[in-house]
């Protein structure tokens, strides 16, 4: 079977931000100071063969702890959906 995931990574909330305070502060410039406390990830999509839903969750779940996120200063989240 055929999956597609979708992984967001951020960083912590314990840990500085400053590409998010960058933002925060243009949007304060822009006239948008009621936008507050941005914090900047990513996203990431992939496709993975597996025999099954479990199997597929399990290899994404490796893929993000050795590759995708740094784990000292980032959280991760993901979904996972068939592809028909």
């Amino acid at each position: 079977m055929k999956f597609s995931a979708e992984i967001n990574v951020m960083p912590l909330k314990e840990i500085l931000d400053p590409q998010g305070k960058a933002v925060t502060g243009s949007m304060k410039n822009m006239g948008l100071a009621e936008i507050q406390n941005v914090r900047i990830g990513k996203h990431i999509s992939l496709e993975i063969e597996a025999a099954n839903e479990a199997e597929a969750r399990e290899k994404v779940d490796e893929a993000c702890k050795k590759l995708l996120a740094n784990l000292i200063m980032e959280s991760y989240e993901f979904t996972l959906k068939p592809i028909a």
